[in-house]
């Protein structure tokens, strides 16, 4: 795909973008289309079409954590069920300095996350193959990208996140009620975001209490 069509196709979802960003988007969408042929990344066929449902949801979901949240190098990002890579490498792309695990259990699955970021030359970045409830870490941001099990994987992807730390969950708008009952007390949701060009599908961001705050 071109890099002029690439930027048009991303425009209602990033508010800038620099050449850098779209050459090394230009190259994952590459090895994506070419992996999909072979392996199950993404039912989702049309290069155009993984552009604005794939790849802008999650740089728009990487601005939003941005913007609101504010990103860095001491924050860790744990994306769960990466799959293709779904929120998170393109989180990684908009905000390169910041510590991310892709957690992802079917192995081929893993290996294609593996060669993203070995041909994009990404530093600060971990692929565990494995299921959520297996990895031992904790992160600053857990990201998870609605799919199958959706009420198994909310609570798995929620024991991640640290002490005051944010689940950000891209779902449909009918998820959320869902969500926050799967969630039960001890979270806040101050921001719910509608992504563009959906009328359906949000950035819902849940922060957990810090028991030593509530406490106190």
């Amino acid at each position: 795909m071109e890099r002029q069509r690439l930027a048009d196709l991303l425009r209602p979802f990033l508010a800038e973008a620099s050449p850098r960003l779209f050459e090394q988007l230009q190259r994952y969408l590459d090895l994506l289309l070419r992996w999909n042929s072979r392996i199950n990344l993404t039912a989702v066929r049309d290069p155009e079409q993984i552009v604005t449902r794939h790849f802008g949801e999650s740089l728009f979901a990487g601005q939003v954590l941005a913007r609101h949240l504010g990103l860095g190098a001491d924050t860790t990002l744990a994306d769960v069920g990466s799959g293709a890579g779904f929120p998170g490498i393109p989180i990684k792309l908009l905000v390169p300095e910041l510590d991310l695990t892709l957690i992802e259990s079917h192995n081929k699955k893993a290996t294609f996350l593996r060669e993203v970021v070995r041909a994009l030359g990404l530093e600060g970045v971990s692929v565990f193959c494995g299921r959520a409830e297996q990895w031992t870490g904790t992160a600053d941001i857990v990201t998870f990208r609605a799919v199958e099990q959706f009420a198994r994987a909310v609570p798995l992807a929620a024991r991640l996140v640290r002490d005051d730390g944010i689940l950000c969950l891209l779902i449909g708008g009918g998820q959320l009620s869902q969500a926050r009952s799967l969630l039960g007390e001890g979270w806040t949701w101050p921001n719910l975001i509608a992504v563009p060009q959906s009328s359906s599908r949000k950035i819902a961001i849940a922060q957990r209490a810090n028991p030593v705050a509530q406490a106190g």
